[in-house]
């Protein structure tokens, strides 16, 4: 595994890891230069951080932290190291429990599709997709719901 191939997979990773933790600025960093948005949601796209800060206002928190765990799996990365650019794709499965009412369960399946650049030597998210595949209950995740 080379050396860009390890950073994107720490930064997407990291996206999971600071949502999770009730990170919302360093979640929304991750964004500063770059953009996301949920696939046929009426939210549009959010462009840098504050935009993207505005939009996790909507995440419901318990002490903090939003009670979720994001597990990516079957992480693709493409890189073209010349170019400074990356593509990837990959599945996330998000889980929540909120005891004692709402037991442990996926409230959301998806796909992520995210591009990236090497911005002064660090990769950097340009845009993350996601298509919202299977979704559960978010009643208890969403202030409102997708």
């Amino acid at each position: 595994m080379n050396k860009a191939y390890k950073e994107i997979l720490s930064l997407m990773n990291e996206y999971c890891y600071s949502i999770d933790k009730g990170d919302v600025q360093g979640f929304a960093e991750l964004f500063a230069n770059g953009s996301f948005g949920v696939l046929g949601s009426d939210d549009g796209i959010m462009t840098g951080k504050d935009e993207v800060l505005a939009y996790l206002s909507r995440v419901i928190m318990y002490d903090g932290k939003p009670n979720t765990k994001h597990c990516l799996t079957n992480v693709q990365i493409d890189i073209d190291e010349d170019a400074g650019k990356a593509t990837a794709q990959s599945y996330v499965t998000v889980i929540q429990a909120v005891p004692p009412d709402f037991p442990l369960q996926a409230i959301f399946s998806g796909h992520y599709y995210d591009n990236f650049a090497l911005v002064e030597g660090e990769w950097r998210f340009r845009t993350r997709e996601i298509s919202p595949d299977l979704v559960g209950d978010l009643s208890v995740h969403l202030a409102e719901a997708l």
